[in-house]
């Protein structure tokens, strides 16, 4: 079998499914890494050779997301092969491989820990890239992507395309974030990109940041402050405010892009304020019924 054509016509079955770009990247690394680590003919590759795969990813320390990550896309250019290519090999990635994935509680900043990132971040570029994140709930592929184009700033909106899933939707900016948006705005010059958020020094000034460029200012900060946070955070943080404020789970779940409820409900577990102020808001109510009820005499 020619690997090296049999990767092309993968590549160009992934674009017609519609991958983004940054999916394409990740699913072909990782199978470029697989096939130079079994070291033997794919079509030979059996269930024990994905353990052994399995072992020394963990050897390396790789998160169990990571890990099982891995082997969906192992598993999916084999089903590629069998039923695209009509390559008739079993699949030897089998569903028991996948490592079985601890499940912590998306993590959120508590208001005094935004007040003490926000104090520290002065660049009008990073202060809007993360205030974005913050009140709009972007995931930071989706602040790289955003173009001048997306922004309705009149409207308080973003138009987010191609997000996760390669699904369209619009978001909409607070106040802070949308005077962000524009203090950087005033700042950042004509560029030759049409993506908003751009280098601003060394030999890439001008061109779009990347993605990695915008976790590297982020783990910046947080040097800075002592916080333990990511880019991610922002997002969380996000979600329970406005669980905290009453806003509707489905309407969070369609700001975040979440393609079902249960991702968006796993916020519900960390937002104890709600949890706090409906259990005394429904206490109220019931000392009110049972003293009508039994009177004191």
């Amino acid at each position: 079998m020619d690997m090296t054509n049999v990767i092309v016509n993968y590549r160009r079955f992934l674009k017609r499914r519609n991958y983004s770009p940054h999916t394409l990247k990740n699913y072909l690394n990782i199978l470029r890494h697989f096939v130079l680590w079994v070291n033997v003919p794919i079509e030979e590759v059996d269930h024990r050779k994905v353990a052994e795969y399995t072992d020394h990813l963990l050897s390396k320390r790789l998160k169990p997301s990571t890990i099982n990550f891995h082997l969906v896309c192992i598993r999916l250019f084999y089903d590629y092969l069998y039923h695209e290519e009509e390559i008739k090999i079993s699949n030897p990635v089998r569903k028991r491989s996948a490592l079985r994935m601890p499940k912590p509680l998306p993590r959120h900043l508590r208001d005094e820990e935004v007040t003490v990132l926000f104090d520290v971040i002065r660049k009008p570029r990073d202060r809007a890239m993360f205030k974005v994140m913050l009140r709009s709930g972007l995931r930071v592929e989706e602040v790289a992507n955003v173009s001048l184009s997306d922004l309705d700033l009149k409207r308080n909106r973003i138009f987010v395309r191609s997000g996760k899933g390669a699904k369209d939707r619009v978001v909409y900016v607070s106040k802070d974030a949308r005077d962000a948006l524009l203090a950087y705005l005033r700042v950042r010059g004509p560029c030759r990109t049409d993506k908003v958020f751009v280098v601003e020094k060394g030999p890439y000034s001008g061109k779009p940041v990347s993605v990695r460029g915008i976790q590297k200012r982020m783990e910046y900060y947080a040097r800075l402050t002592g916080l333990t946070i990511s880019c991610h955070h922002l997002r969380h943080t996000m979600a329970t405010q406005m669980l905290n404020a009453d806003a509707e789970v489905v309407t969070i779940q369609d700001l975040l892009g979440h393609n079902g409820i249960n991702t968006t409900e796993r916020y519900c577990s960390v937002s104890n304020l709600k949890v706090m102020r409906d259990y005394f808001r429904a206490m109220e109510v019931i000392m009110h019924r049972s003293a009508q009820a039994h009177p004191v005499r």
